[in-house]
């Protein structure tokens, strides 16, 4: 089950953020990825190796 993973996309991980949302927005992609999550703003780095075993599904930008 491979994502394509593009800046803008929405990405739902199996764990929930503390502030009880688990959609993430991708705002750079390479070998770290950085996400805010869009229930706190909240902005993390995270391997991509990370990205890609704990995703569940992924919404294409608009």
């Amino acid at each position: 089950m491979g994502f394509e993973y593009e800046v803008g996309d929405v990405v739902k991980l199996k764990k929930q953020h503390p502030c009880g949302s688990n959609e993430w927005e991708i705002l750079r992609v390479g070998a770290d990825f950085r996400l805010k999550c869009l229930g706190c703003e909240h902005q993390i780095m995270i391997a991509r190796k990370l990205v890609e075993k704990n995703t569940k599904d992924l919404r294409k930008k608009a």
